[in-house]
């Protein structure tokens, strides 16, 4: 499931913006424009689907502090999703109002999802309302759900799905809403993240069986150690990763025991007898791993979102993350935001939807650079050095 079309309206610096990504995308432009407003966006859509949506507000400040220059009245969004790269042709629309309750907490005025799949156990496709929350009820394929659901004004009915009275009605049915749900709820957003030595990532940790790096980055041993020492491909990937980044030199990871039934993540290299640890590796080297492990991981969430890739890295690692993005937009939805002439022309054998962020009469506004007249340019001229020379923005 991907992204087809994202709609905003009054959101921080989202006035009223339309984004149409594709499977692999860079965000470009000056500070102050709005891209990391993209990706919050993206943060707020999943929180609402984690019925987390109060609890994100609320630490952003409360809904005042988050609508368009504290005038906007409401903060919608529109979310159209397609299958991937199933045979079935399907869309899924889902909208969403948010004002304020007057006491700055989130009130959800308006919700509405409509379906157009295949049938649950058939081959015809069907279009269904799934969710209708404008005349104060919830619908499932048009059957009221009972009154007696509870159901809190300041969270998404999508978010209580698996505790809705329908749940054991539809079974079939109910599970395609649930994995919707999820979907929408695991979309990942890598930003701000933590590498410092104090930082939990450069301690000791206790083995548990994880897949996904969390938002904040700081479960990479664990799903280091669970993907590195049980999946191969995964090795190999990795391994071929730092090979390229630091050469003959480096030889494998590996996870002695600590104290406490802990782990500890060691680098070994071949010119050292002892195994750097964690605690010793640079900044750029763990942000690199963690980079890497977020998009190698066997099973992505259905969008990867990172601010500036390219802070801490050298540029030598560039290309080798933009390798791995490529061969990931395959499995999931990537998006980065960037100022990096280099990481950009690090897409040499890839295309990337190159979307320019401007501030605009006090608005962000968002264009997707497409066309013959991109085809042209790029026929002489790498991406980095079009967005160096300002030639990228005066297209838009």
């Amino acid at each position: 499931m991907k992204i087809k079309q994202l709609d905003v309206k009054g959101f921080r610096s989202l006035k009223d913006i339309s984004w149409q990504p594709g499977d692999l995308n860079v965000v470009i432009g000056q500070n102050g424009t709005g891209k990391s407003n993209l990706l919050r966006m993206l943060e707020l859509i999943s929180a609402s689907a984690q019925g987390q949506l109060s609890k994100y507000i609320e630490s952003a400040g409360g809904i005042n502090a988050i609508l368009w220059d504290g005038v906007a009245s409401s903060i919608s969004f529109c979310l159209k999703v397609k299958a991937g790269k199933s045979p079935i042709d399907w869309q899924e629309n889902y909208e969403v109002d948010i004002t304020d309750s007057f006491i700055d907490m989130p009130q959800v005025e308006r919700e509405l999802w409509l379906s157009n799949r295949k049938k649950f156990n058939s081959k015809e496709p069907y279009s269904a309302t799934v969710i209708d929350r404008s005349s104060k009820q919830t619908l499932f394929n048009g059957e009221q759900v009972s009154p007696t659901d509870t159901v809190s004004s300041q969270e998404t009915l999508l978010s209580l799905i698996n505790s809705l009275s329908f749940e054991a009605k539809r079974p079939g049915e109910s599970y395609a809403a649930s994995r919707f749900r999820e979907r929408l709820a695991g979309i990942t957003v890598y930003h701000d993240l933590d590498v410092g030595q104090n930082s939990r990532i450069r301690q000791s940790a206790v083995p548990s069986f994880e897949h996904k790096i969390e938002r904040d980055g700081q479960n990479l041993v664990p799903v280091l150690h669970t993907l590195y020492t049980g999946d191969r491909e995964f090795k190999r990937n990795v391994d071929s990763a730092m090979h390229a980044a630091f050469g003959g030199d480096y030889e494998e990871i590996v996870f002695p025991p600590a104290a406490d039934r802990r782990i500890q993540f060691r680098v070994r290299w071949k010119s050292l007898k002892r195994e750097q640890s964690a605690a010793d590796l640079s900044d750029g080297t763990l942000r690199f791993l963690l980079l890497l492990t977020a998009l190698i991981t066997p099973e992505p969430p259905m969008v990867i979102a990172i601010d500036e890739p390219e802070t801490g890295l050298h540029p030598a690692m560039l290309p080798i993350i933009a390798e791995f993005a490529v061969e990931a937009a395959a499995r999931t939805q990537i998006v980065f935001t960037t100022h990096s002439p280099q990481f950009l022309d690090a897409f040499t054998g890839a295309k990337p939807t190159t979307t320019v962020a401007k501030w605009e009469n006090g608005e962000t506004t968002l264009h997707t650079l497409e066309g013959e007249d991109l085809a042209y340019w790029l026929e002489d001229y790498s991406l980095g050095f079009l967005f160096k020379s300002g030639q990228l923005e005066a297209m838009t």
